[in-house]
């Protein structure tokens, strides 16, 4: 594959770190939220337990769609180092400059996309 001439691939990369690098900071933010809700804790209430709980529940959630992202994001940045980026990793096929532009860690092209939810 040869590299796109239409992609501004330094802009997209630079999107692609600031991106990655609000996610660093969010992840070292919530780490707290995510630590073991300690059960045995008497001074606690019940419902402020489960309250605790899910809590954490959706903290922990949350980090696992942020790990999901970061992915995206180091992916996409492999892409642009290999000469790759801006292909479909399914078909091989241009993806749009307007869906880079929209989500610069996309690797499908809108019809894999598209093929892929359904």
């Amino acid at each position: 594959m040869t590299e796109r001439t239409d992609l501004d691939i330094a802009t997209l990369r630079a999107k692609l770190l600031a991106h990655r690098e609000e996610l660093l900071a969010d992840e070292a933010s919530t780490a707290e939220a995510r630590a073991t809700v300690d059960a045995g804790d008497t001074a606690m209430g019940r419902l402020s337990r489960m309250d605790a709980l899910q809590q954490q529940a959706m903290a922990q959630e949350t980090e696992r769609r942020r790990q999901v992202e970061l992915k995206r994001i180091d992916t996409a940045l492999h892409r642009m180092e290999a000469g790759e980026y801006g292909y479909c990793v399914h078909c091989g096929g241009e993806v749009a400059p307007k869906r880079l532009d929209f989500d610069p860690a996309a690797p499908l092209c809108i019809t894999c996309a598209s093929a892929a939810k359904s």
